[in-house]
C-alpha cells in the first residue's frame, strides 16, 4: 500500500506539469481523427517512448473542450502502486478535479490489473483516454480484459508533413524557393527522424542515447527480468545499426552464443516497445508468411544518433524506413496491410500492400536511381511482383526523380520522396 499522502502530492504535481502542454506549440498529428472522446470505449493510443501520446491526447481534450482529470504512472513515487492501489488514486483525482467524466491514463501498463479498473470507470460511464508504450501488454490485456470496450490507436513519430508543420514550410505552393525549403527540409527530415523533442534539442546525439537507454531499462529490462543484460543490450544495439534486415536467428544465435529461441524472444520484446517494426514477407502461404521477418526502427533517429552506434549512413536504408513507417500511418488505420515481396533468385520489391487477399500497391524505394543499373534492378522487383500478385499500381519512391517508365505493358510511376511522403 502507498501513502494516500503521496498519491496526492503526485497527483498535485502532475495537474502543474500537465499545464506546460499548453505552453507549447503544438502541431496536428494526423491520428487525432482516430480518437473519440465522446466514445463509450476506451481510447488506448500506444506508441514508443516520446513519440507525442501525451500532447497528443491533451489537446484533443482541450480542443473539445472537456474538462477532465490527469494521472501519469510513469513515476518514480508510484514504482510499487499495485492494483488495490488504485482506488486510492481515484479517491485523490476526485478531490483534486471535482466530479470529472473524462479521465486521461498516461502510461497505464505500468500497474499489474489495470485493465480492471478501467472496466469499472466505463460502467461508470467514464470518458477514459490511455496512453502506453508497450503494444504486448496492452495488446494482450485488451484483448482478454477490454473485449469489445477498447479503441486502440498507434502514435509514430513525426510524418514529414507534420516535421514540415513543426518547421513552418510551405507544403503546397510550387514557386522555386517553396519546393527547395521542402527538399531541405526533407534532407534533414531524413537525417534527424521525426521524435517532436527533437526540433528543439541541441545534444542530439545525446537525447536519443538517453530516450534508447531508457526504454532498454524501464521497458524491457526491467518489466521481463532479462538477466543477460550485456548480451540483450549488444544485441539491440546490433540490430538498429544493420535494421533494416531479414532476421537470421540461427545467425544471431552464433554470434550473441545465445539459443534461437532467446533471441526470438528478445526480438519480440523489442517490437513489443516499439524500438523495432516488424514486416512479414508476401506469400499466399500463412506458414510461408512467419519466416523470414524483416525489422525496421522505430525512427531513423535510432539507427546511428545514439553514442558508439557506428553505423554507416546509409540514405537508402534511411529511406526506406521512413516510407515503410508512412505506409504504416496510412495503411493500418484503414484495415491494409503490408509486406515485402522476395523471389528466391534475389529479385525483391520492398512493399506491397493488401487489403485481405488483394494487393492494392507495390513500393520499391531507392535513393539514387542516377545508374541505369540500379534502376533495371529496382524495375525488375517491381516488374515481377506485379506478375506474381496481378497488381498494376506500381510505385518507385527516389530522392528527386519524378517521371513515368513504361515497361512490359507496365506504368511505373516514379516519385520524389518529399513529394510522396507529403
Amino acid at each position: 500500500m502507498i501513502d494516500k499522502r503521496v498519491i496526492e502530492q503526485v497527483v498535485q504535481e502532475q495537474k502543474v506539469e500537465l499545464r506546460g502542454y499548453a505552453e507549447e506549440e503544438y502541431c496536428t498529428r494526423r491520428e487525432e481523427r482516430l480518437v473519440d472522446v465522446d466514445s463509450k470505449r476506451a481510447q488506448v493510443v500506444v506508441g514508443v517512448r516520446r513519440s507525442g501520446k501525451s500532447v497528443l491526447c491533451y489537446h484533443i481534450l482541450r480542443q473539445h473542450e472537456k474538462e477532465f482529470a490527469y494521472v501519469n504512472f510513469d513515476d518514480e513515487r508510484f514504482l510499487h502502486l499495485k492494483a488495490e492501489d488504485l482506488n486510492d488514486v481515484l479517491e485523490v483525482l476526485y478531490k483534486e478535479y471535482g466530479d470529472f467524466k473524462y479521465l486521461f491514463m498516461d502510461e497505464a501498463q505500468n500497474i499489474e490489473g489495470w485493465h480492471l479498473f478501467v472496466n469499472r470507470l466505463l460502467r461508470q460511464r467514464i470518458h477514459v483516454l490511455i496512453t502506453g508504450s508497450n503494444a504486448k501488454l496492452l495488446s494482450g490485456e485488451l484483448a482478454t480484459h477490454l473485449t469489445g470496450r477498447n479503441d486502440q490507436i498507434e502514435l509514430f513519430p513525426l510524418s514529414f508533413a507534420e516535421y514540415c508543420d513543426c518547421r513552418h514550410v510551405d507544403k503546397t505552393s510550387l514557386t522555386t524557393k517553396a519546393v527547395a525549403f521542402r527538399r531541405a527540409a526533407f534532407d534533414e527530415y531524413l537525417r534527424q527522424g521525426g521524435f517532436p523533442e527533437l526540433l528543439t534539442e541541441k545534444n542530439k546525439q545525446r537525447y536519443v542515447t538517453e530516450l534508447f537507454q531508457e526504454i532498454i531499462d524501464k521497458d524491457l529490462i526491467r518489466r521481463f527480468n532479462i538477466r543477460n543484460v550485456r548480451t540483450f543490450r549488444q544485441l539491440s544495439d546490433h540490430l538498429m545499426n544493420v535494421a533494416p534486415v531479414i532476421l537470421n536467428l540461427k545467425e544471431l544465435s552464433g554470434q550473441f552464443d545465445l539459443s534461437s529461441v532467446t533471441i526470438g524472444a528478445y526480438i519480440e520484446h523489442l517490437k513489443q516497445a516499439y524500438l523495432l517494426v516488424g514486416l512479414q514477407k508476401y506469400a499466399v502461404k500463412s506458414k510461408l508468411r512467419v519466416r523470414n521477418e524483416k525489422v525496421y526502427p522505430v525512427d531513423v533517429a535510432l539507427m546511428d544518433g545514439r553514442v558508439d552506434a557506428m553505423a554507416g549512413n546509409n540514405l537508402g536504408w534511411r529511406l526506406e524506413t521512413q516510407v515503410y513507417l508512412e505506409l504504416l500511418r496510412r495503411n493500418r488505420p484503414l484495415g491494409r496491410d503490408l509486406y515485402y515481396y522476395r523471389e528466391r533468385k534475389g529479385v525483391e520489391a520492398d512493399f506491397v500492400v493488401c487489403r485481405d487477399n488483394h494487393v492494392e500497391e507495390i513500393y520499391q524505394v531507392s535513393y539514387d536511381i542516377s545508374k541505369e543499373k540500379t534502376l533495371r534492378r529496382e524495375i525488375r522487383g517491381l516488374l515481377y511482383a506485379s506478375k506474381a500478385t496481378g497488381c498494376d499500381n506500381l510505385y518507385l519512391i527516389t530522392d528527386h526523380m519524378q517521371q513515368t517508365i513504361l515497361e512490359e505493358g507496365k506504368t511505373i510511376k516514379v516519385v520524389p520522396a518529399y513529394e510522396w511522403l507529403l
